[in-house]
């Protein structure tokens, strides 16, 4: 079964199958005028809505059939319930002339009757919709700087209140029953911010949250909980900040269990992108941050790193939806390359480009995904293109001429409709044309400097490494950090410590040969001829260990070429020089 894609842009909205149906449509009639201002899917994918400047249109996706037609203008944004019972519309304030008082702009509509259950008012745009629990049980939205909180889309009766002073911000977990949430108080007249995890309904005061985090230097904050609603991340960020114009940011970690931490980043710089690993554990999440070119890390629930993706460009992350293969990618100033690798494996599976990509999304069976140039970000070439994740263009869709492509949304499904697949490493068949890629311009090289090597690097990238981690280990992150920082310096001493007496074995030996094997070869054989041990040359001692220093260099080089690293030109030319290295040393062994 494939799933469908849907589109809105200036003809309207659409629909088309992707893989293995690509080309053709479901059964959507759609809407052909160029006025659709928003469109949601159910969590389940069972219904869609979309928006036009006149109304509200509501569809069943299994059998197309037109649900609800809510006649309202004016409407901007568009969003239904997890289970698809409630319609939330939102239109831009105003106040009435005549009475000074504001028009409410936060409507509530029920899908199956088409009536208004509820309106407020709602001035500001970010943050506009109420938040549900996955089954609906409760929908919580903030007002006047305090959490209502209502139970089964009863939005007469406020069932209770999280009282906090200034509260801005607040997310709930997406779990079943208990259920949990975190709010945000940004701090003032010195005082430091702070993020409360609640369990609902147990608001009795500060004693009854499961967690709490204080923090300074947050201006605003990110809340992101994993999938089993056990842990959240907030990202923490300010404007400007004394180290740097563009401001400063932190991540932080809090567990329900009341545990908490600063998530430790080995490179300084900005964090570009944080998500959690989508399986039914979710016990690990993928940060991208640091000055370009940006590092990529994996951590555990106890926020130490799993495994490093070494240094790239790039500034996204996307998991599948089975969480067994992570995409890196560079868009926006960078130029939409796309890394996929294998988590089980932790290897590279393909690495490609998809240029002025303004939207990604993964399908929901876990192999295919789609990028696309979308307006307004960029008004040129909209387009969508389907992929497979070993690097297969499957289609490029281009936008007719005059007209603008504005969304890319895939039609979501239940889960375990789509199984889990082993990963491939080969690339699948397609007959789509491929686009051929533009030819790489290079920089200006002086006539003497051309067909050479270059002599310095833009930017040092590193290899991938696989970090451990030390298995049933109780003590604080902090200090389990410490003590495998103090191991490492322990172990790299005790080794440059045995380099040394190595060095100074051979030294001796080459310099003052021992007494009894001055003697050997005297019986041996009067001292002509070769001997095993014979005194050695200082000066081809010294061309071993050069000849020895380079083959180690290209042993790493080979690593990293195993390891998928793309090789600077310098690299493959000391790759050629192994064999002429070796007959070298061989030379030198038998003098």
């Amino acid at each position: 079964m494939a799933a469908p894609l849907t589109l809105r842009g200036s003809e309207g909205i659409w629909m088309t199958y992707g893989p293995p149906n690509l080309g053709s449509a479901p059964a959507f009639h759609g809407d052909q005028t160029n006025t659709c201002r928003a469109m949601t899917f159910s969590l389940d994918g069972s219904l869609f809505a979309w928006c036009t400047s006149e109304s509200i249109s509501i569809v069943e996706t299994a059998s197309d059939r037109l649900v609800q037609k809510i006649d309202i203008s004016k409407v901007v944004e568009l969003q239904l319930s997890p289970l698809g019972n409630i319609v939330a519309a939102w239109k831009h304030y105003s106040v009435d002339p005549e009475t000074k008082q504001g028009s409410p702009n936060l409507i509530l509509f029920n899908t199956k009757t088409g009536e208004c259950v509820k309106e407020f008012n709602q001035k500001k745009q970010i943050n506009w919709c109420p938040q549900w629990s996955q089954d609906e049980g409760i929908c919580c939205r903030n007002v006047n700087n305090e959490l209502h909180f209502f139970e089964n889309n009863d939005f007469e009766n406020i069932k209770t209140k999280l009282h906090l002073q200034k509260v801005s911000e607040f997310e709930l977990a997406p779990c079943p029953a208990p259920y949990i949430l975190s709010a945000y108080v940004p701090g003032a007249k010195g005082q430091p911010s702070f993020v409360r995890v609640y369990q609902y309904p147990n608001f009795g005061g500060p004693s009854a949250a499961l967690a709490n985090k204080s923090f300074f230097k947050a201006e605003r904050v990110t809340m992101v909980w994993n999938k089993q609603g056990t842990a959240v991340l907030i990202l923490t960020s300010t404007e400007v900040s004394e180290s740097s114009y563009y401001g400063e940011q932190g991540l932080h970690y809090i567990s329900t269990k009341g545990e908490s931490c600063l998530v430790p980043l080995s490179k300084n710089g900005p964090i570009y992108s944080i998500t959690w690993n989508p399986n039914l554990k979710s016990q690990e999440f993928c940060v991208v941050y640091g000055y370009m070119p940006s590092k990529v890390s994996i951590y555990n629930m106890k926020c130490e790193p799993l495994f490093d993706f070494g240094t790239g460009p790039r500034n996204m992350c996307f998991y599948n939806p089975h969480g067994n293969i992570l995409c890196l990618a560079g868009f926006g100033n960078l130029n939409g390359n796309l890394e996929f690798w294998d988590l089980k494996q932790k290897k590279l599976i393909c690495q490609m480009k998809a240029q002025d990509t303004t939207s990604f999304e993964w399908c929901p069976d876990g192999e295919h995904f789609v990028t696309a140039t979308t307006s307004p970000r960029l008004r040129v070439g909209n387009c969508y293109k389907i992929w497979h994740y070993t690097g297969t263009l499957m289609a490029h869709e281009p936008t007719k001429e005059g007209h603008q492509l504005w969304e890319v949304l895939w039609k979501p499904v239940p889960a375990g409709v789509y199984k889990e697949k082993a990963v491939r490493y080969k690339a699948v068949e397609s007959s789509a044309e491929v686009e051929q890629p533009a030819a790489k311009v290079g920089v200006y090289r002086p006539p003497g400097a051309r067909g050479e090597a270059a002599s310095f690097k833009l930017h040092e990238f590193e290899a991938p490494t696989n970090v451990k981690t030390d298995a049933g280990q109780d003590k604080p992150t902090g200090q389990a950090l410490k003590n495998k920082k103090k191991r490492d310096a322990k172990k790299a001493k005790a080794e440059q410590k045995r380099k040394e007496e190595e060095e100074g074995g051979v030294s001796v030996q080459t310099s003052c040969p021992p007494q009894s094997a001055q003697q050997g070869a005297k019986v041996g054989g009067g001292g002509a001829g070769p001997s095993h041990h014979a005194p050695v040359d200082p000066e081809v001692d010294k061309q071993r260990r050069k000849i020895k220093k380079k083959l180690q260099q290209i042993e790493k080089i080979k690593d990293q070429q195993r390891d998928g690293k793309q090789l600077e030109i310098n690299q493959l030319e000391k790759l050629k020089t192994e064999e002429s290295l070796l007959e070298e040393l061989k030379s030198l062994s038998v003098r």
